[in-house]
């Protein structure tokens, strides 16, 4: 089918996610039809690098030879079975597989199918922890102002960003906020809120390291493990989001590996597959999952799953990609390109409406400010951001934007040279702002 007869049909049907449709209508869209390696190929043929790695979540860039064999391996098998009441040949092996790297302590594993589902068994189990222990008036949770933890109904609860919360705040349920991490004085404001509510805080919700929707906010040194310490001291457990942080995306495999701390709960998704196909994770330690223990009539089992929990072709690909991290080095080469990042960086830092840049490992945030000095941000309306990324389209770059802040989110095998051409058309096109 040709370009337009898409296009047409696109209008009339779907309904995109995170897209203003008023706009979206309005405006001249891409089709992608292909991939190869760190490009997207859209219906007329043209290239684009992924700078976004398809929402965060490619590793080693598109068409890999062995994920996709391993997937075609893995289909002439089956390709879907339930694993409620059965087990899951590649769902062992994957479990095994995560067990070697993931941190210490953590030992049992829950399969889902999107970061978002991964979170909610996450605040499930932390609730139902204390309840099987006989400890049920601990069941509220700390999260952090600016977190993001996904779009269920409990995923939102737990998150705030108001851009994307507000129309359901009705909905929600009540959590206990922390000021940003980056915010004076928010370990001190933690031990606040738990030093009075600790007997009925069930956990703390945490995005390690790095905030991601919230602006690619990058937490000062130490904090994570000033969190850690803080729920030790009040005895709630610790969630640890990694679903946008994990698998190699800020230099080391975990976020938490960089303040060397172990969760009580971890939640895993975007990269687990390689970016191949839907899949999460949330682990356990073994403490919690003795608790669920028990005869059936007491009434401690998870009572929780998804259709597509373990989907073999997913945890297929997952194999396959974690393997390629291996053979690759691809976490160390992600420590060593995040430096020469950060270089070219450096060369757009001073333009006038460039506030700040913050970056961790492969997570880059521009942000765009109207005055640089006073950091004054943009009227909301001109939508700066969203049009300088729609720019960034005609030198052959996809990237998106939070807001006014552009993200750079590359995959994490791509080159320098790769690298080196989205720095340059982002600074490019942010350059004419200041013309305009």
């Amino acid at each position: 089918m040709n370009t337009e007869s898409l296009l047409q049909l696109d209008r009339r049907f779907v309904w995109h996610p995170f897209a203003p449709m008023r706009q979206w209508l309005a405006e001249e869209q891409i089709v992608i039809t292909d991939a190869e390696g760190m490009y997207l190929i859209d219906s007329h043929g043209r290239r684009y690098l992924d700078g976004v790695s398809s929402l965060w979540c490619n590793v080693h860039g598109h068409r890999v030879a062995e994920i996709d064999a391993a997937i075609v391996a893995q289909l002439g098998r089956v390709a879907h079975t339930t694993m409620l009441g059965l087990c899951s040949e590649p769902a062992i092996l994957l479990a095994e597989r995560l067990m070697r790297l993931v941190p210490r302590g953590l030992e049992k594993i829950f399969f889902s199918d999107a970061g978002a589902a991964a979170t909610e068994i996450a605040f499930k189990l932390a609730v139902q922890y204390w309840h099987n222990l006989g400890r049920g008036g601990k069941n509220e949770i700390v999260a952090f102002a600016e977190a993001y933890h996904g779009d269920t109904v409990g995923a939102m609860s737990v998150g705030r960003v108001e851009a994307f919360h507000r129309p359901y705040l009705p909905m929600l349920f009540p959590v206990h906020f922390a000021p940003s991490p980056v915010a004076k004085g928010c370990l001190n404001d933690l031990e606040k809120i738990l030093r009075e509510r600790g007997d009925e805080i069930a956990a703390v919700c945490i995005e390690p390291i790095v905030q991601g929707a919230g602006g690619i906010i990058v937490q000062p040194s130490g904090f994570l493990a000033g969190v850690r310490k803080l729920c030790d001291a009040f005895d709630v457990l610790l969630i640890a989001d990694e679903v946008a942080v994990g698998f190699g995306r800020t230099g080391k495999m975990f976020a938490c590996e960089h303040e060397n701390v172990s969760p009580d709960l971890m939640c895993l998704g975007k990269g687990i597959s390689g970016g191949y196909l839907p899949l999460a994770a949330t682990l356990a330690t073994k403490k919690i999952f003795d608790a669920f223990l028990g005869e059936t009539w007491e009434g401690k089992t998870f009572f929780h799953g998804h259709t597509y929990t373990g989907n073999p072709l997913a945890c297929a690909a997952a194999i396959a990609s974690l393997e390629l991290f291996e053979k690759n080095g691809i976490v160390k080469s992600v420590a060593e390109k995040a430096g020469k990042l950060g270089e070219m960086l450096d060369v757009i830092r001073p333009l006038p409406h460039v506030g700040e840049i913050r970056q961790k490992g492969f997570m880059v945030g521009i942000e765009l400010v109207e005055a640089k000095e006073s950091k004054q941000r943009f009227d909301p309306k001109r939508r700066v951001g969203a049009e300088v990324c729609q720019r960034i389209r005609r030198h052959g770059v996809i990237l998106r934007p939070l807001g006014d802040v552009v993200v750079i989110m590359p995959p994490l095998a791509m080159g320098v040279d790769d690298l080196e051409r989205i720095v340059a058309a982002a600074g490019e096109e942010i350059a004419k702002i200041a013309g305009e």
